[in-house]
């Protein structure tokens, strides 16, 4: 009878206890001060937790072939906005506008670290990937 007033006692606590999440803000990670616009082709969507990615093939001003990693929000709150794990495929061509992470190192993979807030396809269709309420510019 113990175990199920502890247990019970702990379900009320978990049940009443708001959810935490870690994150870092905008300001954190990125520069506002230097926006970029990126135009090139999709490697690929992460659609990971918790922030998915947008990976970009571009060519940098000398020509030479680069790959940008763009932050964008998470899954859920890109569902929100209408986004989906097929909304951007392999070889879509897009304009990509963000913001430059304020360590200018590459990723692990070699990739340029950007965060994105509005990414235009070539049909003309703007998305938008940012949160208004994340820190980051609001334009």
């Amino acid at each position: 009878m113990r175990f199920r007033s502890w247990m019970g006692g702990l379900f009320i606590v978990v049940l009443l206890t708001p959810p935490v999440h870690a994150h870092h803000s905008f300001a954190a990670e990125y520069d506002s001060t230097k926006p970029i616009s990126i135009k090139g082709v999709v490697r690929k969507l992460a659609w990971v937790n918790p922030h998915a990615y947008i990976y970009v093939d571009a060519k940098d001003a000398g020509g030479k072939p680069v790959t940008w990693a763009f932050e964008i929000l998470s899954p859920n709150a890109l569902a929100r906005q209408g986004w989906n794990s097929t909304s951007l495929n392999f070889g879509d061509e897009v304009s990509v506008e963000g913001y430059l992470a304020k360590d200018p190192t590459p990723l692990a993979d070699g990739s340029l670290h950007a965060n994105a807030r509005i990414v235009t396809r070539a049909d003309g269709r703007r998305m938008f990937s940012g949160n208004a309420d994340d820190g980051g510019p609001t334009r």
